[in-house]
């Protein structure tokens, strides 16, 4: 063990620890999963498509846990949001879709 421990090359002493810099709310690149959560919760009500609304939930999620910039992903995380609950809410509560075939009752 002592050999192993003599024959190290690295230099502990030399080591500096890692340090970001710091960037510009500006300079911060560009949340797609944001952006793909406002295109699908766009769709979703535009569209009516429940799939839609969904992936726009998910992504939302996605960009909420990834989030840089508090300033500037949670409007566009908030907005997703609003979008793909309106889609959902008048997909499952909302009439009916038209040309879509009309449930049975029985």
């Amino acid at each position: 063990m002592s050999s192993t421990a003599a024959n190290d090359p690295r230099q502990p002493a030399a080591a500096k620890p890692f340090v970001p810099t710091a960037l510009a709310p500006e300079d911060l690149p560009v949340d797609y999963s944001g952006l793909i959560a406002v295109v699908f919760g766009i769709a979703g009500v535009m569209f009516r498509y429940k799939l839609c609304s969904w992936m726009a939930i998910i992504f939302c999620a996605q960009s909420l846990v990834n989030m840089k910039s508090i300033e500037n992903d949670l409007k566009q995380i908030s907005m997703a949001m609003m979008f793909a609950i309106m889609g959902l809410v008048t997909n499952y509560f909302g009439p009916a879709r038209p040309g879509a075939p009309m449930k049975s009752s029985n």
